[in-house]
């Protein structure tokens, strides 16, 4: 009997060690979940430490609306954050039109949800010197000339685009191959530098570093403006839901879509005073404009 017993009291003890290991395993589990960091990401189009402030202000107040935990991950280039996007390292990312458009390309069910009401009806500025002779487009032959990153709608794509259609092609009507600058206020400075007679960038940027003093428009100005396109947004991952619990993409876009200028280390950052619904249509354009000039396939 009393071999029974201890054969009994036995069974029970190795139970109910078995049961405190599956319930800690399960513990640790949804502690794990708890514990995911949202990613968030931006095409390093501008100064790094700029870029850095600004969206480290945007992880802090997305943590405060949401209750997640979330970081800015830097990126080396566009092509970079886009890998990441694909990924499913970086949940979230400040997009130009054409990087969103390849994200989107290449992450079924991500989607861009959030822009300025600016990125609507957004143009890029062809710069320089105010010396150089050059007023009108068809004036960049035979001149040299940079464009900011490949990647960029509006320091390259959109550039590149007008230029096709005033008759130039960027290949071979230059004084040699178009320059790659990498960013948009690298473009500046080399054309106020005269490292090269002229550029194209971002709008926006432009216009923050005539404010801010930070190009000497005695050295450099605008002689052309394109027509208007889509650019920037906010892109999510489809992947946000499944890794951080039903509803979690829906409270991430809410929250971008409910700052206001009281978030002002953030709307100074982006040069908005808001964030608008945008959608996936609106960059069909930059789609077709990236076909037609191989630049997507």
């Amino acid at each position: 009997m009393k071999k029974v017993l201890s054969v009994i009291l036995l069974a029970v003890l190795v139970f109910s060690l078995a049961a405190c290991g599956t319930q800690k395993d399960e513990s640790a589990s949804k502690a794990t979940k708890t514990k995911e960091v949202l990613k968030i990401g931006a095409i390093p189009d501008q100064n790094a430490a700029e870029l850095d402030k600004g969206m480290t202000a945007v992880a802090k107040y997305l943590s405060e609306k949401t209750g997640m935990k979330v970081e800015f991950v830097p990126s080396v280039d566009y092509a970079a954050l886009v890998t990441g996007f694909q990924r499913g390292e970086i949940h979230m990312a400040w997009f130009g039109g054409l990087t969103s458009v390849q994200a989107i390309s290449l992450v079924p069910g991500a989607k861009s949800f959030a822009q300025r009401p600016r990125d609507a009806e957004f143009h890029s500025v062809f710069i320089t010197q105010p010396n150089s002779g050059i007023t009108k487009l068809e004036d960049l032959k035979g001149k040299s000339f940079t464009f900011g990153s490949e990647s960029s709608t509006s320091g390259h794509l959109m550039p590149r685009y007008y230029l096709t259609e005033a008759g130039i092609d960027a290949n071979k009507d230059l004084d040699g191959k178009p320059n790659f600058s990498g960013s948009h206020d690298t473009t500046y400075k080399l054309v106020e530098s005269g490292a090269f007679k002229a550029g194209a960038l971002n709008e926006a940027v432009w216009e923050a570093a005539v404010k801010d003093k930070k190009v000497d428009t005695n050295k450099v100005k605008v002689f052309y403006t394109t027509p208007s396109f889509y650019d920037y947004n906010w892109t999510i991952n489809s992947n946000v839901d499944d890794v951080f619990g039903k509803g979690a993409t829906k409270k991430v876009e809410d929250a971008i879509l409910s700052i206001t200028t009281e978030q002002k280390e953030i709307t100074d950052f982006f040069q908005t005073d808001k964030f608008i619904e945008t959608k996936n249509s609106n960059y069909e354009k930059i789609q077709k404009v990236a076909k037609e000039l191989n630049i997507i396939k």
